[in-house]
């Protein structure tokens, strides 16, 4: 068995470091790749996932797995020979439905899809992205077409992301937390909006990156193993646990774009370097799902540093970085600033509050394209519409409406969106588990410590990579299910104090 182990370690491997030249290419063409390079990075993105889909699908490394799902079955449940045999099953058996010709296919169209998305946003012009997003549609549901027991057109692509999740699921958790969440959003959008202007303010762009990544190294973001950069869209991407990277995106009117922005992405990159070094160049050296992975974004993003402990420590920093545009600002009114709720366009820009409206509405609306009710040419009269009846807010252009995000110009349509949600209410779950074992975390923050924190989430979330399913991990962490309770009493909590609910 261990002969097998190793050529199984030895296949998974070079699988990795296909995916991962794969994953340098595309991080090169969202940071510092001239236009004109779109068509050449499209073939080369291709003929790396095509290799990569042969080794994956080659028959002999799924008679290997067959023959290793037996021999490790008496090993105990977590143990890391018995998982990596595992998920190899599962990834063995996704890709051998799709061809490698396919593969191929759609990865060149999504290099391309993207370059034209990125150039057409700025101009404002969906008529030059329709075709491309014509074009992944019928990719996406060609993708799907190769898993035809699945009992919706959507399961295949959620699955890719979120293993386990289907829309039969996703559906009924989204009505309840809707339900629970619009009376909270009629209370608070009754009363007068904060005031954010303090946050408009003009801020040199590389002063507010050198404030963020100064902040980030505190939250324990290892820059001996990673970077930062610009894009159009915040992203991270990881070549190995020692090469995780992230981006920003930075205005110079709006300080909160770039450092939430930066905690955000710090979060996602922090689970990466803290999977177990023994797991490197194995199928298991990456975070367990999508939902998981936003659960650690949304985390350091929102419950940490958009929270009252946490800028008792950092406020003083942040006025003696900027004393022209805080100096005068007391600390509650910055507080109330970036807790600000109130209906918006942008879902990268909505408050904790709103934000899972934005998330419902384009997972609804994608599903609506899988089915077939939904042509991609009326999606902007849709998008427009569905923003109109559930926030009261109609987009201006389709740059800010159904062109704002990347997510169906760089990727498939399906899959994406439902992880953002479910990491919003895994953040809170997994958070007051942390409080619980470690009562303390919060005077910590309060005094710029977040070893703690950072050490729980090492322990119970971070080092086990792919070792554990969501439902799994959520088990072992919390001994219970997954449950949306701690999400909404956390929100009452935080926005009942600050609008006195």
């Amino acid at each position: 068995m261990e002969a097998k182990l190793n050529e199984l370690k030895q296949r998974l491997g070079e699988i990795a470091d296909l995916n991962n030249a794969a994953s340098v290419l595309s991080w090169d063409q969202l940071t510092h790749m001239p236009p004109g390079g779109a068509e050449a990075r499209g073939r080369q993105l291709a003929t790396l996932a095509r290799i990569a889909q042969e080794k994956q699908t080659d028959e002999a490394l799924g008679k290997l797995i067959d023959e290793l799902l037996v021999e490790t079955q008496s090993l105990p449940a977590g143990n890391v020979q018995r998982a990596m045999v595992r998920v190899a099953k599962i990834d063995f058996d996704r890709a051998t439905r799709v061809p490698p010709e396919f593969v191929a296919r759609i990865y060149q169209h999504i290099a391309q899809s993207y370059q034209v998305w990125a150039e057409a946003r700025q101009k404002n012009d969906f008529s030059a992205t329709q075709p491309y997003l014509e074009k992944t549609l019928d990719l996406s549901r060609e993708y799907s077409a190769f898993f035809p027991e699945a009992e919706h057109v959507a399961d295949p692509l959620i699955d890719q992301s979120d293993y386990g999740m289907k829309v039969s699921t996703v559906r009924p958790l989204f009505a309840e937390l809707r339900s629970r969440l619009v009376p909270i959003i009629q209370a608070i959008t009754s009363q007068p909006a904060a005031d954010d202007s303090c946050l408009k303010q003009p801020i040199p762009a590389d002063a507010q990156v050198a404030f963020g990544e100064k902040i980030i190294r505190k939250l324990g973001y290892d820059f001996e193993r990673g970077r930062q950069d610009k894009s159009a869209h915040p992203f991270t991407t990881r070549f190995s646990i020692n090469d995780v990277r992230i981006t920003t995106r930075v205005r110079e009117d709006d300080f909160s774009e770039a450092f939430f922005s930066t905690t955000h992405e710090a979060g996602h990159a922090m689970y990466e370097q803290g999977i177990d070094q023994a797991l490197e160049g194995t199928n298991l050296a990456s975070g367990t799902s999508a939902g998981v992975h936003e659960s650690q974004s949304r985390l350091w993003e929102n419950i940490v540093s958009r929270g009252k402990d946490f800028w008792i420590f950092a406020y003083p920093l942040l006025q003696e970085a900027f004393p022209a545009q805080f100096g005068n600002v007391s600390q509650d009114t910055f507080y109330r600033a970036i807790n600000k709720v109130q209906r918006s366009l942008i879902r990268t820009d909505a408050d904790e509050v709103t934000y899972n409206l934005h998330v419902m509405i384009r997972f609804d609306l994608e599903v609506g394209m899988l089915e077939g009710n939904l042509a991609v040419r009326h999606l902007p009269e849709a998008w427009n519409e569905r923003y109109r009846s559930d926030l009261g807010i109609l987009p201006p252009s389709d740059k800010d409406g159904c062109m704002q995000d990347v997510h169906w110009y760089g990727g498939t349509i399906g899959g994406a969106f439902q992880g953002y949600t479910l990491g919003n209410v895994l953040s809170a779950l997994f958070y007051r588990q942390a409080l619980k074992d470690r009562p303390g975390i919060p005077e910590e923050i309060r005094h710029g410590k977040f070893d703690g924190l950072h050490a729980w989430m090492q322990e119970h979330i971070y080092r086990h990579g792919r070792i554990f399913t969501t439902d799994e991990l959520v088990m072992r962490c919390t001994g219970g299910a997954l449950t949306i309770e701690p999400y909404i009493e956390y929100l009452k909590q935080k926005y009942g104090e600050l609008y006195d609910l």
